[in-house]
């Protein structure tokens, strides 16, 4: 806790809360009835509002980077002045173009944030939020099914597929190409003794995770947000329990 913080509570001020991230934070899902995107009501973040001290703003939005999300975040924190940030990237920056791919395979093809950048970018946003006395807090990426996010980004298209395989390798190179990104993350949290919340090692403990996985492979589904919410209240149970509004956030309330 930041003297900022404690100063806070001592007080009895409100604590404002900013979630920074992508459409996983702002609780987008594929509704398999109405094959289309949507928000779903009861996402992780909106199961958290109610349980924490203080008003929480989610500013995460479908399609965000890294870059995109820190050009709007420093806008604002300077405006809204929060306590805290959790910040959540990272599936959108490790991802490609794949209509160029699945068009010309033989081409050079870059993510759409370059690895090194993505790093960077984040440090970068890491020492931002510090220097402003704010605390932030790091989300470790839902592991995604590559089986079922290939056929996605491939459109079930047979000629698709085929090129698509000509530029991968295989299926496998699309999950480890996304854990390179989370190791990136974790590399931050370690290198800049920023906090994280370790989502990936709570899908990963389930029998199946990718029963918690939308049906493109990436997004978490209903009961995918909620082993995000759990595994958000446990860090804040044991992290930041001054934080909590009452005890019915506890166990067996």
């Amino acid at each position: 806790m930041n003297t900022n913080e404690e100063h806070k509570e001592a007080t009895g001020l409100e604590f404002k809360y900013m979630v920074s991230g992508d459409s996983i934070s702002k609780g987008v899902v594929y509704d398999e009835a109405r094959s289309k995107y949507v928000i779903l009501e009861d996402n992780y973040v909106s199961l958290l509002q109610g349980k924490l001290k203080g008003a929480m703003r989610n500013t995460a939005r479908f399609g965000n980077t890294l870059m995109k999300g820190f050009g709007n975040l420093k806008r604002d924190v300077l405006k809204d002045k929060p306590d805290m940030v959790l910040i959540e990237y990272g599936g959108n920056d490790c991802d490609y173009h794949w209509g160029e791919i699945a068009s010309n395979p033989e081409a050079e093809h870059s993510p759409k944030t370059d690895f090194p950048a993505f790093e960077r970018m984040l440090l970068d946003m890491i020492d931002f939020l510090k220097n402003q006395g704010i605390t932030p807090i790091l989300m470790s990426l839902p592991p995604l099914n590559a089986d079922n996010y290939f056929k996605w980004v491939s459109g079930n298209n047979p000629d698709s597929e085929v090129n698509i395989m000509k530029f991968l390798g295989s299926v496998t190179k699309i999950y480890w190409w996304q854990e390179r990104y989370n190791s990136a993350i974790i590399k931050v949290a370690e290198s800049t003794k920023t906090k994280i919340i370790d989502v990936r090692g709570a899908f990963l403990q389930q029998p199946d995770y990718t029963k918690f996985i939308c049906r493109d492979g990436i997004h978490p589904n209903r009961e995918g947000h909620r082993i995000i919410y759990d595994k958000v209240m446990d860090f804040i149970r044991t992290s930041e329990p001054q934080l909590l509004l009452d005890n019915s956030a506890l166990p067996g309330h």
